[in-house]
């Protein structure tokens, strides 16, 4: 059994099981059109969250590539925040997965299996950013809500038209003497990020323009990387893509493809995961907060962003409380 530190590696070994589900797959079919839709656009990229998935990120394009390259297949895709706490239990007697068991106390920003996440506020703040606040679900019961909020801001990084910035705050509420036990240390995907399946060119950022290719078998399991700047891109045949950059990470990168087949669809099995990794031991009464960033565009349009955003944030960290 793999230990309780890689909890999301768990959570990517068994998430085949959940892709073949025909009873989840027909809940998607039934609950993926929404037109609660509230979108920010620059002239250079749009960005939309959704309130019927968690106010999640359920849209990216930009001037250079019109269609959403966000995968929205199933409430544990999308671009969201994951979060991961305690010891790993079986409840399959109160109707968790099988699939997802035993498993930790994990509350998701789009929902749980079968069920999309509540949301309490849901809103424009100004005319760059928006602002959400969600109840997430358990990953692992059909239902279930967690004792937790989440908030999100997402917003343009200012005199950088083609480069997004999103803050995260979530509120842990859980009983100090609950089922999920002490206090461990675990990893925490900051983000969790799912794009359609084209986007297949993988590689870690260096600096100074120079990119490092990174290859790894479709998943789950998923591959690791160590960028040196806590930044990857993932890029398409025709040379768009989308960088993340999150510089709380501490430990090396989930990544890789699932499926085969460079679809664009953003409703298809087949997508390109990333997640920056944190090590954090999330109190039962705590509050963590982080920021990360999406740079879109070319290679060549990219890293001068990268650079700058190095530049100016290399030291942002995570913060605990």
């Amino acid at each position: 059994m793999p230990s309780f530190s890689e909890a999301p590696s768990m959570r990517s070994q068994y998430l085949y099981l959940f892709f073949l589900s025909l009873t989840l797959l027909s809940f998607v079919s039934s609950s993926a059109q929404s037109d609660d839709l509230l979108t920010l656009d620059n002239g250079t990229v749009q960005v939309g969250i959704d309130r019927e998935k968690g106010a999640s990120i359920t849209w990216l394009s930009w001037h250079s590539y019109p269609k959403n390259v966000v995968n929205s297949i199933d409430p544990g895709r999308l671009i969201q925040q994951s979060y991961y706490a305690g010891k790993s239990i079986n409840r399959q007697a109160d109707g968790q997965s099988k699939s997802w068991s035993p498993w930790s106390w994990n509350p998701i920003q789009g929902g749980g299996i079968g069920s999309w996440a509540r949301v309490n506020e849901f809103k424009r703040t100004d005319d760059q950013t928006l602002f959400a606040e969600t109840i997430p679900k358990l990953w692992d019961m059909p239902n279930e809500e967690a004792a937790a909020i989440m908030r999100q801001w997402t917003g343009f990084e200012p005199s950088m038209p083609n480069v997004l910035v999103v803050r995260c705050e979530f509120v842990s509420q859980r009983e100090k003497e609950d089922r999920w036990g002490n206090t461990i240390p675990l990893h925490q995907e900051i983000p969790a990020c799912y794009f359609t399946r084209n986007f297949a060119e993988a590689k870690s950022y260096e600096g100074e323009g120079r990119w490092r290719p990174e290859s790894q078998p479709p998943g789950p399991p998923w591959g690791r990387a160590s960028p040196p700047r806590q930044a990857m891109g993932f890029f398409c045949k025709d040379g768009q893509g989308i960088a993340v950059f999150s510089p709380s990470a501490t430990r090396p990168w989930n990544f890789g493809p699932h499926g085969h087949g460079l679809s664009d669809d953003p409703k298809a099995g087949p997508c390109m995961h990333v997640a920056p990794l944190d090590q954090v031991s999330l109190g039962a009464k705590s509050t963590y907060r982080y920021r990360y960033w999406i740079v879109v565009g070319t290679a060549e349009s990219i890293s001068p962003r990268l650079d700058e955003l190095w530049t100016k944030y290399s030291k942002d960290k995570a913060e605990l409380k």
